[in-house]
């Protein structure tokens, strides 16, 4: 069975496309910069094969992007079209309170995932581009949706509860829902595994940290908490994002800025965090700065690794006890420095970090601990596309 498995998130077409049956992936892709004035293409094949933009692109719209992927792995031989697959798995971030379980896309979960784009401006829109593309080019083949929020619907109401009117909740259903829950959910399923614990006895806090990053508190391998709540903005600080902030700031700035709620919801979501701080949103590019002696940068990555800190110790305290703190996602697995500053002072804890074992790890889940430390220091590489693409396969197999 081949799988095709689709993120689109802010600009961009992520992809891969496996042999469910031999666990292979037989390409892999990026776009890039849609709608910008230089997109960006790169496509790898499992035979070494590749496709890698030299200039710029004019990829004006998603379904340009997918178009251009689906031409793309014409050319190399891989796949005739998308309409050769058995089936596409797509990443959808909000599901609400409805979906807490990979769903086979038809009307309705399209009208839903319409309703909640609101509350994930950057992704759901996007996903729904992707969904309405592959109905457009093979309107018969199987979709299947799986949500970021459906790990988290195990949070218990004091935990996913805002101290709002009650009556906001039982109407529009306002309360924390948390993202990346493919990603907690696949990285604690593989640390288990590494510590040889049985999965529903395994208690971590797990750190996605991206361009997007959250912290989850896994009890027997179960959510009970996480930073990101009604929409993917609260919590961290991240790449554009503002994370935790004093809500009346909204108002202040509409105020005395004459900006629309429109207008500060944009900035809060697209030119905060990272950005926002020091002009530059992608990790790599703030350590450079920092490297050059960058005061902004200095000071946005000191915010950055503290927010990321007083959510660790929040959820030791209420967990009780783990068995180990994941780094995952593209910042948490492959910024030693960051590794460094999360965990400084955090021995009192029983979480001590191996200093040369951090700098450079190999490939894998990685332990970074010292020896004989109460807590683990794991780096465990996420693959949210093949969660995807085998939960994907197992709706499809049953039609």
């Amino acid at each position: 069975m081949r799988i095709l498995v689709l993120n689109l998130g802010s600009s961009s077409i992520k992809f891969q496309l496996f042999n469910i049956a031999k666990q292979e992936v037989l390409a892999r892709g990026l776009v890039e910069q849609i709608g910008g004035e230089c997109a960006q293409v790169q496509i790898y094949t499992q035979d070494g094969r590749v496709e890698m933009s030299k200039e710029c692109l004019h990829i004006s719209t998603y379904e340009e992007g997918l178009i251009h992927v689906e031409n793309s792995l014409r050319n190399l031989g891989v796949l005739q079209s998308f309409g050769h697959v058995d089936g596409v798995g797509h990443r959808v971030v909000h599901g609400g309170d409805l979906f807490i379980q990979p769903t086979l896309i038809d009307n309705h979960v399209i009208e839903h995932i319409e309703k909640l784009a609101f509350l994930a401006p950057l992704h759901n829109p996007a996903n729904l581009m992707g969904i309405k593309t592959i109905r457009k080019q093979a309107p018969q083949l199987p979709q299947v949706a799986v949500f970021d929020t459906a790990f988290h619907q195990s949070i218990p109401p004091h935990a996913f509860m805002y101290a709002l009117p009650y009556h906001l909740y039982e109407t529009y259903k306002l309360r924390r829902y948390g993202f990346h829950g493919t990603s907690h959910h696949f990285v604690a399923q593989e640390a288990a595994k590494f510590l040889n614990i049985p999965y529903e006895k395994f208690s971590a806090i797990s750190l996605h940290l991206g361009n997007g990053a959250s912290v989850c508190a896994i009890k027997n391998g179960q959510s009970m908490d996480t930073s990101m709540g009604l929409t993917p903005l609260e919590g961290l600080i991240m790449g554009t994002r503002s994370g935790d902030l004093d809500p009346a700031l909204l108002g202040y700035i509409m105020q005395i800025h004459h900006k629309s709620l429109e207008e500060v919801n944009d900035i809060l979501n697209k030119d905060s965090g990272l950005k926002g701080l020091c002009s530059k949103n992608d990790m790599r590019s703030v350590e450079s700065l920092i490297e050059e002696g960058d005061e902004k940068a200095i000071l946005a990555f000191d915010m950055y690794a503290y927010r990321i800190k007083k959510y660790i110790g929040s959820y030791l305290i209420t967990l009780g006890h783990i068995d180990a703190l994941i780094f995952t996602g593209g910042v948490g697995e492959n910024c030693a420095r960051l590794r460094k500053a999360v965990c400084t002072n955090l021995e009192n804890f029983g979480i001590s970090l191996n200093q040369e074992a951090n700098v450079k790890p190999p490939r894998g889940v990685i332990n970074l601990s010292q020896p004989q430390t109460a807590i683990q220091i794991l780096r465990v590489p996420t693959n949210e596309e093949w969660a995807i693409a085998t939960e994907s396969a197992k709706i499809i197999q049953a039609l």
